[in-house]
Order: structure tokens, then C-alpha cells, then sequence
């Protein structure tokens, strides 16, 4: 199948909406993130070399840098995600005649979940990064694009709550109580992390519209 970042927003979309499980939320979260991670790219690039904004210009090309890095990532991510579904797939359907081949599935399956949960967490991760870019040029950046960088952060902000819920249905495949434990601690914390950041920058939104 053609890479989905290969496709057009139609094939993409006709992807997700067709009866195959992948590219399904996980996907879309990342999608989510990588346009919030634009947005904030294009406040940069509208902030650049504008007169009124000299005194922000080495901090506006810092964050240009990270946003677009965090906009490549992420772009990555939207395949990895659905990479990593298939790998899942592929691990239920191993043969299980045999106890040998029993425990070759067991394990394999619980290597493919632990990896499918780990693609959005990494997904949640980066899109509360994108947050910390977003609320730089909602405060310094272009006032003219402030609705733009709102609607970074509310991008941003759905993309860690949907890339959450798929990391949350791997982990009730997940025999590790310790990795589980583990990574349910890390979501709380980058939910509330989202959550307070994007109130932040909305707020800001608020005060300049």
C-alpha cells in the first residue's frame, strides 16, 4: 500500500473511512498534531522579517525550527501508527498448534502491543511540545494570525486526547502490570499538561480578537 503520507487528503480520507481498522485513530492523531505543528510554522513565517516584531525575531526562527521539526515527526508518525497495527495483526495470526508456537504468539503479541501503544504515546508527547511553540507565537507572534495559533493549540490539544485513547486500548492487552503503571502515570501527566496549556493559549486568543 502507498505510504499515507503519499496520499492526497482524499485517498487518505477514503482510507480511513473504508472498512480496514488501520489508518484508524492513532493515524488521525498524529494528522491532528502535525497540522496544529503547521500552523504554528505558518505564524512563524508571517512573523518573520514583519515590521514591529524586530525585537522577537531570533526567538520567532527558534520556534520555527522546533515547529517544523516536531511537523516532520509527527507526519512520520501518521504510518508508524498504522505500521505498528499491522504488526499487531500480524502477531494474532501466527499458528498456535503447538505450545512452542503458543508462547512464540504470546510474546510476539505482547511486543506488538507494547509497540503500538508506544507510537502514540510518542504521538501525545510531541503534540504537548507543539503546545509549548504554539503559546510562544500566540503571545509574540503575528497578531493577525492570532486565531491561527488558537487553532494550533486546539489541534495540538486533540491530538494528545486522541492519540491518549489509543495508547489506553493497547494497554489493556498488556501483561506488564509495570509498564502499564508506568505509561498510565505519563499519560495523566501530559493530559494535564495539554489541558492547562491550551487554556492558556486560548485565553490568550481571547484577549486579542
Amino acid at each position: 500500500m502507498t505510504k499515507l503520507v503519499k496520499q492526497n487528503i482524499k485517498m487518505f480520507l477514503d482510507e480511513v473511512a473504508s472498512s480496514s481498522p488501520a489508518p484508524g485513530g492513532g493515524s488521525v492523531a498524529a494528522l491532528s498534531g502535525a497540522l496544529g505543528a503547521a500552523l504554528t510554522s505558518m505564524v512563524c513565517n508571517l512573523t518573520k522579517a514583519k515590521q514591529g516584531y524586530e525585537s522577537v525575531q531570533d526567538e520567532i526562527a527558534e520556534v520555527l525550527e522546533k515547529s517544523e521539526g516536531l511537523r516532520k515527526d509527527l507526519i512520520d508518525l501518521i504510518d508508524k501508527d498504522t505500521d505498528a497495527f499491522n504488526e499487531v495483526m500480524k502477531s494474532l495470526k501466527m499458528p498456535k498448534e503447538t505450545e512452542d508456537q503458543k508462547e512464540e504468539r504470546r510474546n510476539a503479541m505482547q511486543t506488538a502491543f507494547k509497540q503500538a501503544a508506544e507510537v502514540p504515546l510518542e504521538t501525545a508527547r510531541k503534540c504537548v511540545q507543539i503546545l509549548d511553540v504554539a503559546q510562544v507565537v500566540a503571545e509574540k507572534g503575528n497578531k493577525n494570525s492570532i486565531s491561527d495559533a488558537a487553532v494550533s493549540a486546539l489541534m495540538a490539544q486533540t491530538g494528545v486526547q486522541a492519540a491518549m485513547l489509543n495508547v489506553r486500548i493497547n494497554l489493556t492487552s498488556i501483561k506488564d502490570t509495570k509498564y502499564v503503571q508506568q505509561v498510565t502515570t505519563e499519560l495523566h501527566e501530559l493530559l494535564q499538561n495539554a489541558m492547562q496549556k491550551s487554556a492558556e493559549i486560548l485565553g490568550i486568543a481571547e484577549k486579542n480578537l
